[in-house]
């Protein structure tokens, strides 16, 4: 009886983007990786980190191997199954469209005062702005890292324009 193919997920495919730039990591070292570059744009479980690696070696995407002293952690590297995934999915001109998640705004939509909250999320946009320059700066001396530049650019950008936006959304209520 022949097994069935190994679905991958846009999950699936962050974790082997993440793999294919930093090379052989642990599910720890995953999970610290995706905290600081693909969460900032596609937000992943942190069990993720720990169950997806294993699913996608099963599935003969990525290789496995035991460290042999210490904690023995299992590494795992990219295999070529995983790299022509990767690069195929990456090459589909097509990619699904954003969905928009705020607390925020249901609070605000279920009756809360904006003034606090609104206060509080532009004071958070601008520590995301300012760490994404930082990372920019230093993904700018890595070379061949243009991907990750224009992830962080657009992220930038997109936490700026949603301070004007909340700044105009503040200015109408005021009226």
């Amino acid at each position: 009886m022949k097994s069935k193919p190994l679905k991958l997920t846009p999950t699936s495919y962050a974790l082997l983007a993440l793999l294919d730039r930093f090379g052989e990591l642990t599910s720890y070292e995953i999970k610290d990786a995706l905290e600081s570059s693909i969460e900032n744009f596609w937000p992943v479980p942190h069990t993720t980190a720990y169950q997806e690696p294993a699913r996608l070696a099963a599935g003969g995407y990525l290789s496995a191997r035991q460290e042999k002293g210490g904690r023995r952690r299992r590494r795992y590297t990219l295999t070529d199954a995983g790299r022509e995934a990767l690069r195929a999915w990456a090459d589909e001109p097509v990619a699904a469209p954003p969905q928009l998640r705020d607390e925020m705004l249901l609070k605000i939509f279920a009756g809360a005062d904006p003034d606090p909250l609104v206060e509080e999320r532009i004071a958070w946009y601008r520590e995301k702005i300012e760490e994404y320059e930082r990372l920019l700066a230093a993904v700018r001396l890595a070379p061949g890292w243009t991907g990750p530049e224009l992830t962080l650019r657009a992220g930038v950008d997109y936490y700026t324009k949603m301070i004007e936006m909340i700044e105009r959304l503040a200015a109408e209520e005021d009226r």
